[in-house]
């Protein structure tokens, strides 16, 4: 009877005390591996900080933990490549845009849920930065297109660390511990969950990449993506087709003047109706998912279109020459109001009339129109969404800011306005992109010394999607009106 009563009480304690084990690792579980933390209140204290770093919720999924990306530059330093050629710097090397004292650049999120871990929000692609002299330091402008980022580069970079066998458990650790001093849980964290699991959802994308690594495609180069490329592969799944269609990024202040009942249509080729479906497709193309919480991301969007509406376009920094600009402003109304001043302005025009390289139109269609809009609408979301008809050309955009949009046209084949205004048979044919010095002469971007070619990547004009051929307008005014023409382009 008493062995009998000391086998149960027995029983009970090793059950006790298993519960309790359980309890905790449960606890521990969830408070190291899904618990999530606000990000710090400087994010949020004012709207730009919060559209430059604050979380739209892609760490959930697409996020790469804190010390794996901190380490990677360091062990794979022959991976940050451009051009074909290695270039130092870490992720500095990829031309994003990082402000002094920052601990990520613009556009780069860090939130623990769990763990700490790096993502991305839409500051990654519109926070542009222009210098005066090659001596100065940067002005970032929020909403501005990342004229200097290679988002290629980024997206093959994390891939070929993956697949390389050097990224495994021991090198990623001896790597880590030598800048970091996790604690035990978090270091048997790290070793026999997180990165293992980073590297096999690393290797699942390079299926979904397989485009951005073929041979007879050229690389879109600083500043550009294949946006509807991008929307095709990721959000429908569709097979991988020979089309082609890289833009510049856009700009994306003062997006009221978007009005759906003028007719105006977003995105380059006019594909989506209005400001909020334009920003709901693209976070979630940066979530790589369903949104983890659906309220939380709408409300994000919404917080996104209500701040980029009021966001004003910025103001040319320089001198003007105001009696050039003056004389600049009936050249403009001759020659360019038509369609940038008027009832066209914000609509899409027929190919024919603008004579622009048609890769980016060749990228999308009615039918990837229609299938997207059905992937969003059974996440149960609700937007206007993309517009479900074949594109007939390319929007006639506003010229707000235009003097920060360099290089020009849809896919920057053009690298300044004053070249703009020449016949495609005097176009630079070669260009370097991605240097941030101003030219206050001709308006864009210094591309020919030898830092930008240093810095920047190669643009040919000859190359799939590149051609600089079309929007022939202004192009017979004599020079003398031609740089009138471009100072008064300055104060719009």
């Amino acid at each position: 009877m008493t062995t009998s009563c000391s086998c149960k009480t027995c029983f009970k304690a090793i059950g006790l005390f298993l519960l309790v084990v359980a309890i905790l690792g449960a606890m521990i579980g969830y408070d190291r591996g899904f618990r999530e933390y606000p990000q710090p209140d400087w994010v949020t204290a004012t709207p730009e900080m919060r559209f430059k770093y604050g979380s739209i919720g892609a760490e959930h999924d697409a996020g790469v933990p804190y010390w794996i990306f901190y380490v990677l530059p360091r062990i794979f330093p022959e991976k940050l490549t451009q051009d074909g050629l290695v270039i130092p710097g870490g992720y500095a090397a990829l031309g994003v845009p990082w402000e002094q004292g920052q601990e990520l650049p613009a556009g780069f999120t860090k939130k623990t849920i769990g763990f700490a871990r790096v993502a991305n929000n839409c500051a990654v692609c519109h926070t542009t930065s222009y210098r005066a002299t090659a001596d100065s330091n940067p002005v970032f402008v929020v909403g501005g297109p990342a004229h200097t980022t290679n988002v290629e580069g980024f997206f093959r970079y994390l891939i070929d660390c993956a697949k390389d066998p050097r990224f495994n458990a021991d090198i990623l650790m001896a790597e880590i511990n030598r800048v970091a001093d996790l604690d035990l849980i978090d270091k048997l964290l790290y070793r026999f969950i997180i990165i293992p699991v980073t590297k096999k959802r690393l290797l699942e994308r390079e299926a979904q990449f397989a485009w951005v690594y073929r041979k007879d495609f050229p690389d879109w180069g600083r500043g550009r993506d294949d946006a509807m490329n991008l929307t095709k592969y990721f959000m429908i799944k569709a097979p991988m087709d020979d089309t082609f269609g890289p833009t510049d990024m856009p700009s994306v202040w003062n997006l009221k003047k978007y009005v759906w009942e003028k007719g105006h249509r977003m995105n380059y080729a006019g594909d989506s109706h209005d400001p909020y479906s334009v920003i709901m497709d693209s976070a979630l193309g940066l979530l790589g998912a369903a949104p983890h919480n659906k309220a939380d991301f709408v409300g994000q969007v919404q917080w996104l279109k209500d701040y980029l509406s009021e966001l004003p376009p910025p103001k040319y920094p320089f001198p003007i020459d105001t009696a050039k600009a003056a004389a600049g402003k009936p050249l403009f109304d001759a020659n360019c109001a038509s369609c940038h001043a008027s009832d066209k302005t914000g609509t899409p025009l027929p190919l024919a009339d603008v004579g622009t390289d048609r890769g980016r139109l060749d990228s999308w269609n009615k039918s990837a129109a229609i299938k997207a809009n059905k992937v969003v609408k059974d996440m149960g979301l609700e937007r206007k969404g993309l517009v479900e008809e074949d594109l007939k050309g390319y929007v006639a955009a506003f010229l707000d800011g235009i003097w920060l949009k360099a290089p020009y046209l849809h896919n920057g084949s053009v690298p300044t306005l004053r070249d703009l205004l020449e016949p495609v048979a005097k176009r630079p044919r070669v260009f370097w992109r991605g240097y941030d010095v101003f030219d206050q002469t001709r308006v864009g971007f210094v591309t020919d010394t030898s830092e930008a070619q240093r810095v920047g990547t190669q643009q040919n004009t000859a190359s799939k999607g590149g051609s600089n051929q079309g929007h022939e307008f202004g192009t017979t005014l004599s020079a003398t009106e031609k740089d009138a023409l471009v100072e008064y382009l300055k104060t719009l």
